[in-house]
């Protein structure tokens, strides 16, 4: 399946949106599985990273099928390594396993090579001092020094997958940054992005309100007062030529 391009506009309006806002955002759209569990970063300065999703998908290990002669077949991760397109997040089904490492250094320099922004996974990492060295960002649960093949048979890429509990879609769009890794369905991103650049709006003016000491009953969740005064604040920003950030 090929990787659909990701509007510029709408990749910036998402690195500036923070995973739990557009959490909140997809609650009140109805879906309450987005957040990956286990998946945390690294390093703590990784930032926030935004790309389509480009899956991966492992099984239970079977012993005449996960074995090192394994990497050498045309269904492997090397083979999906060398499909992955610039830009990407690759997102890795691993099954929660993480008595195994899916990835090693050599393969987490190479992903660095094809222009991967980021790798995902509710699995482990090998090799970690390796994988740090390459910059490679990523979001697993930790490290394991056993390769893929003591536990996991890798299967196919670019098919839907669940990682972390939550069901992810080639071309999906997924945000990562230190809360972890979100799914955004491929039919909502540009809304949540419409969305999320209005609700870190409010939530900066907000935050002014409790610096200068607003309580918060009627100010978080704002009532209709806080609203009009919002409003009215936002009108002579967006007037005054400012962002209203």
């Amino acid at each position: 399946m090929d990787v659909l391009p990701l509007a510029d506009d709408v990749r910036k309006a998402l690195e500036g949106i923070t995973t739990a806002s557009i959490t909140t955002i997809l609650l009140k759209k109805g879906l309450r599985s987005v957040w990956m569990r286990g998946t945390k970063p690294i390093r703590p300065d990784q930032g926030r990273i935004v790309g389509r999703a480009f899956t991966l998908r492992f099984v239970p290990a079977r012993e005449d099928l996960a074995t090192p002669e394994s990497w050498s077949h045309p269904i492997s991760t090397r083979a999906a390594i060398e499909a992955m397109a610039p830009g990407v997040v690759v997102v890795a089904d691993a099954m929660g396993v993480t008595d195994a490492g899916i990835f090693g250094d050599i393969l987490s320099a190479r992903m660095v090579k094809r222009g991967v922004a980021a790798l995902v996974t509710d699995g482990a990492m090998r090799d970690m001092a390796g994988v740090l060295g390459t910059g490679l960002p990523v979001w697993c649960q930790g490290a394991a020094a056993p390769p893929s093949v003591a536990s996991l048979t890798f299967v196919n890429w670019q098919e839907t997958i669940g990682c972390g509990g939550v069901c992810v879609k080639p071309n999906d769009v997924v945000v990562v940054d230190a809360d972890g890794a979100v799914l955004i369905p491929q039919a909502l991103v540009e809304a949540v992005a419409e969305a999320g650049v209005e609700n870190e709006r409010l939530e900066g003016w907000l935050m002014q309100e409790v610096e200068r000491g607003v309580p918060l009953p009627g100010l978080y969740p704002p009532n209709a007062e806080t609203k009009a005064r919002y409003e009215a604040w936002r009108e002579e920003s967006l007037r005054a030529g400012g962002s209203g950030l």
